[in-house]
């Protein structure tokens, strides 16, 4: 691939050279020109690296963020083209994961299955969603090579403003105004995208950036959403949503029952979900008053349904951790532990004994590819050169959960905006947030049902990071692809 550099210096090559204060300009960006094979059909694109402010009330600089915004030049007029935003999780997470492995023009030089290989790097990808819509990926405050701003007397802003669930919605979306202004996209369709902890801000993004912004979306895609609603609030509804996942990693590693492992993926977690809903809730409800007999009957259904023992899960009282569920499975067959965010992925701890794993097996392999080549990536071939260090992870805590509405503030988007579709991306191994936490969660959002028909919800036989696995790369795109041309408007007026 032939790559010519244009550098636009909006403030001079401060950035180019290296200098004895690590910091970056707060306003700067990198333009460089590529072509890309996707689908096979010939991608032409600019690539802007830079950084862009993020003001306080009274105009003045206190943060800075990183980004990189791909943008076709070969595909037609600007305004008819989609905009995707694009954000990773944590809370603390760099936009690296789906930038190089997922819905970016270059991904990483991994295996089929997502393994890391060397030499370390990143190749062309063949399946990026940018043959049919432009993409930024953002770096909320302290990840990536973004940063927080003293002020001209050397004071660092009060790091509140940044770090909470509505704070981070807040002004992530006066960021967001400030882009699609600079960037001329204010008729473009839109839509953002959130994986993880990403989840939630996305939901919350929908309400902020329409009530707030007056930036109307045609679309919100959430990848393996977090829910604070369901995840660490604990009782019979959030233990029970783990029971599906557990039957689709149990199955994985060939543990369960003989009836169930000689079938389907596909075709048994309709039957584990079943009976989560209608009998393990309801179980676990009764707490310590339910039944002897009942109690028995249901413990040996989840053994059944998980490939733990019947012993274990009664010592439990029915409600088993996912953390004792990544250090038990395998325990005694093979002596190994599995994946939180990916349970095909297996761990060696010091001792086979313990309630948990010593470490999470998969974060570490993918910390192994993804890390040396976001910085090789960004440094060599999109030529933004810095001695400032990307965080893969930043600080960022302590993270203010409180006044968490965002489903709700999904629900009202959508009911404002008769435009506005969701979309849901999960992988079943993934045992952080389950695949089924998900779908509780979609089904959630709007309880009178009046819109269930703009929810579509996507499975994959992967982790978290389900596109890190060839198949599901292709599958994952293709159904991004079909999403975006389905919430788009098609002249169709915004109505009931």
């Amino acid at each position: 691939m032939k790559t010519t550099s244009l550098f636009i210096l909006v403030c001079l090559c401060s950035i180019l050279t290296f200098s004895q204060t690590r910091t970056l300009p707060a306003d700067t960006t990198v333009v460089t020109e590529h072509t890309i094979s996707i689908k096979g059909k010939s991608v032409s694109y600019t690539a802007t690296t830079g950084t862009q402010p993020v003001w306080d009330d009274k105009g003045m600089p206190i943060a800075s963020l990183f980004y990189t915004y791909y943008k076709r030049t070969n595909g037609g007029k600007t305004e008819n083209r989609p905009l995707i935003m694009s954000f990773n999780g944590g809370p603390g997470s760099a936009s690296v994961w789906m930038h190089v492995a997922y819905t970016g023009p270059k991904i990483l030089k991994i295996d089929n299955e997502g393994y890391p290989v060397q030499p370390y790097g990143v190749k062309s990808n063949p399946n990026s969603i940018l043959d049919v819509a432009d993409i930024v990926f953002i770096n909320p405050v302290n990840t990536g090579y973004s940063r927080m701003i003293s002020d001209k007397e050397g004071k660092m802003p009060d790091r509140k403003q940044f770090f909470g669930i509505n704070e981070d919605v807040k002004y992530l979306a006066e960021w967001l105004n400030t882009f699609v202004t600079r960037n001329n996209r204010w008729q473009s369709p839109k839509y953002i995208i959130g994986e993880s902890y990403g989840g939630t801000r996305v939901m919350g993004l929908s309400l902020a950036l329409q009530n707030q912004q007056w930036m109307y979306l045609n679309g919100v895609i959430m990848v393996s959403p977090a829910d604070y609603k369901v995840l660490r609030t604990g009782g019979p509804v959030s233990s029970a949503l783990n029971w599906p996942y557990y039957t689709a990693a149990a199955w994985y590693h060939k543990m369960l029952n003989p009836t169930l492992q000689n079938k389907d993926l596909l075709d048994i977690l309709p039957e584990s979900e079943d009976y989560t809903i209608n009998t393990l809730i309801p179980a676990l409800a009764k707490g310590g008053f339910i039944s002897d007999a009942e109690k028995k009957a249901v413990a040996k259904k989840l053994a059944y349904y998980s490939g733990l023992s019947e012993k274990v899960i009664l010592q439990h009282n029915l409600d088993v951790p996912n953390r004792f569920f990544w250090k038990e499975l395998l325990r005694d067959s093979k002596g190994k532990t599995i994946g939180r965010l990916d349970s095909r992925y297996l761990g060696l701890d010091k001792q086979e004994i313990g309630t948990g794993p010593d470490y999470s097996a998969e974060l570490t392999s993918w910390l192994h590819s993804f890390t040396p080549a976001i910085n090789y990536y960004l440094q060599e071939e999109l030529k933004f050169k810095t001695d400032i260090k990307y965080n893969m992870f930043g600080p960022v805590r302590p993270w203010n959960n409180e006044n968490d509405n965002v489903r709700d503030d999904l629900r009202q988007a959508m009911a404002q905006n008769p435009y506005l579709k969701v979309l849901t991306q999960s992988g079943y191994y993934d045992g952080a947030t389950t695949y089924f936490n998900a779908k509780y969660t979609m089904w959630q959002v709007d309880p009178s049902g009046k819109m269930k028909d703009r929810f579509y919800f996507k499975g994959y036989r992967s982790g978290h990071m389900m596109y890190l696995r060839n198949e599901d790369l292709i599958k994952a795109n293709e159904d991004l692809r079909e999403f975006i041309m389905n919430a788009s408007s098609k002249g169709r007026a915004a109505k009931y």
